[in-house]
């Protein structure tokens, strides 16, 4: 094999991850929030080294995501919430603009922005990706932020 190839490890010794969650639906988002602590704490992460924000809601999550990555202080952004379709088309909606927006930020400052977002038909569906039977939306984009942050720390060379 003559070629090179990359990869992310999972390990978070280092790492600084900024988190931000919707307070919307915090039943949900809060085991959301526990799943990606203990994720980011078992890969090696220093407490100091988890920033926590809260917004009202994942549609005002784009902007503070940016806010974040303009900083320069972080490695990784996990973006968490939860998005229930209701009656009308208002979370596809929500949802849509919310990967659009977090893929832009990603692609401007040069920064792995993952998106933690539970987008789910019903509260049942929300309820498995939070913590249960499902798995956890929140511990999922914690490994993938610090798979991607040592990813671009290794293709900077």
């Amino acid at each position: 094999m003559s070629w090179k190839e990359y990869a992310g490890q999972l390990d978070a010794k280092g790492l600084k991850i900024g988190i931000v969650i919707s307070r919307h639906n915090d039943f949900l988002t809060k085991q959301l929030l526990q799943g990606a602590v203990d994720c980011l704490i078992r890969h090696g992460a220093a407490e100091k080294d988890i920033s926590v924000v809260w917004v009202p809601g994942a549609y005002e999550t784009p902007v503070a995501v940016k806010a974040l990555a303009q900083s320069g202080a972080f490695s990784a952004l996990v973006a968490l919430g939860a998005v229930i379709q209701g009656a009308t088309p208002h979370a596809g909606l929500i949802n849509n603009q919310l990967t659009r927006a977090l893929t832009q930020v990603s692609l401007d400052f040069g920064i792995p922005v993952i998106d933690g977002v539970v987008a789910a038909e019903n509260l049942e569906q929300a309820i498995e990706r939070s913590g249960t039977k499902g798995g956890n939306r929140g511990w999922n984009a914690a490994q993938s932020a610090i798979e991607m942050a040592n990813l671009i720390k290794t293709l900077k060379v």
